[in-house]
């Protein structure tokens, strides 16, 4: 009877064990991954030289918030979150389009060319020309300081296409075979079935394309420099940053980079703060609606290739 007793003892603390360490492990973690974002908020309102002591870790020793002054003090900053904006959102919604229109041809059985067209793409991911070639394509298309050059080069996404291929490939195909008993053509099908089905996915490459339309600055610097009217919020991030660090390396009076000015009051790592937590602002807005679908749109997407 004893064994017995201790046998149903062990069972029913065998739960309970689990789940107490189980629970530990994902608090680590949670604070293992959320740590490091919020020493950046502590570190984004604290005075800039109290910052250089060292030793912030949740929350602001001396708060300030000359930091972030010193950000919006940017005469473009507004110019630049309106284009930054704007190549969002457009970039977003003809990036997911044209994806989920090529994704669903590659994954019609009745097209003969599918398999090559598909590997064609991948074959894309792997192998690229260059900066040098594609600049002067950009050049070649007219494209060099103007808008189009932040969503043309950047419409067709390989990796989109295949992982929407995937998920459609995942559908019942008795969905299209009735559309089409009943007389539906291809782009009806596509609008009004493929497209309300595929609303996981498509979410999920919708955070894709977002997240990178919105940290891009790169393309700013290649093929826009110089003209104001066409800046963006990251391009204009990345020079706040570039003047401050040159400003804490020459230790000069003022490092002037542009319209803006950073004076020997802000260091390189408060500025650099501060621009993350405005850069992220958004998409950290964005991101919980769309949080339900991505895990599914992945997965889903991932089981069929």
């Amino acid at each position: 009877m004893t064994q017995i007793a201790l046998r149903k003892n062990r069972i029913k603390l065998e739960p309970v064990i689990f789940y107490s360490v189980n629970t530990i492990i994902m608090v680590l973690v949670m604070v293992v991954m959320i740590y490091p974002f919020w020493n950046t908020i502590a570190v984004s309102f604290n005075n800039s030289q109290d910052t250089l002591r060292g030793g912030i870790t949740f929350f602001p020793r001396q708060f300030s918030l000359y930091n972030y002054e010193t950000v919006f003090k940017n005469q473009l900053l507004v110019i630049a979150s309106i284009n930054s904006v704007l190549r969002t959102v457009i970039s977003t919604v003809l990036g997911v389009f044209t994806s989920a229109m090529v994704g669903y041809v590659l994954s019609r059985p009745e097209f003969l060319w599918r398999k090559f067209v598909t590997r064609f793409f991948l074959l894309t991911m792997y192998v690229s020309a260059g900066l040098i070639p594609q600049y002067f394509l950009i050049r070649n298309l007219h494209m060099i300081g103007s808008f189009s050059v932040y969503i043309i080069p950047g419409l067709i996404s390989a990796f989109n296409i295949i992982v929407v291929r995937a998920y459609m490939q995942t559908l019942p195909s008795s969905l299209v075979e009735a559309a089409e008993i009943d007389g539906a053509g291809h782009f009806r099908i596509f609008m009004q079935i493929m497209l309300p089905v595929c609303k996981p996915v498509l979410a999920t490459i919708a955070l894709w394309c977002a997240v990178g339309a919105w940290n891009s600055w790169f393309d700013t610097f290649i093929y826009c420099f110089g003209k104001d009217n066409l800046t963006t919020l990251q391009y204009e991030m990345m020079k706040m940053i570039s003047a401050s660090m040159s400003s804490g390396t020459n230790k000069s009076a003022d490092a002037i980079y542009g319209n803006m000015i950073v004076t020997d009051s802000v260091t390189p790592v408060s500025i650099r703060a501060a621009v993350t937590i405005v850069a992220s602002v958004p998409i950290l807005v964005v991101y919980p609606f769309l949080q339900k679908y991505f895990v599914n749109g992945v997965m889903i997407g991932a089981v069929k290739g």
